[in-house]
């Protein structure tokens, strides 16, 4: 038997105040993003098993131990037991930024990977800017 909202398209992340949670992350700012927005939606998430990695976090959630908060481009491997969800109330947004050193950025291969960047982040219909 599926979670009791596995049908809903989207979700309100209050929906999921209640529910055991998987961490998907080691501790820092991808982790921070995700508590912020719990914490603007009321609530903090009870964490009661933490995956260092998205695969091993989906793994997690397939065995029914909670939900989990993941951003798109950490989806690329899905987990067949796994459904997936927009939440909003807010909507996490984390930036991704490619930082090289000076004097590299005329190389092909460093404008190559920014422009995987760009167009990941674009396959994953970021909603904000890409310069």
């Amino acid at each position: 038997m599926g979670h009791r909202l596995a049908a809903r398209r989207v979700l309100d992340l209050t929906e999921l105040a209640e529910e055991p949670w998987v961490g998907a992350e080691p501790p820092g700012p991808c982790r921070s993003l995700v508590h912020d927005a719990c914490g603007a939606a009321g609530f903090r998430p009870a964490v009661t098993v933490d995956g260092a990695d998205y695969l091993t976090a989906q793994g997690f959630v397939a065995a029914g131990l909670g939900v989990s908060l993941l951003p798109e481009l950490g989806l690329t491997q899905r987990h067949p037991g796994v459904t997936v969800h927009r939440v909003r109330g807010p909507e996490p947004v984390r930036a991704l930024h490619a930082a090289a050193r000076e004097g590299a950025w005329g190389q092909p291969v460093l404008g190559a990977m920014v422009e995987a960047l760009r167009s990941a982040a674009e396959a994953a219909g970021d909603r904000g800017s890409v310069p």
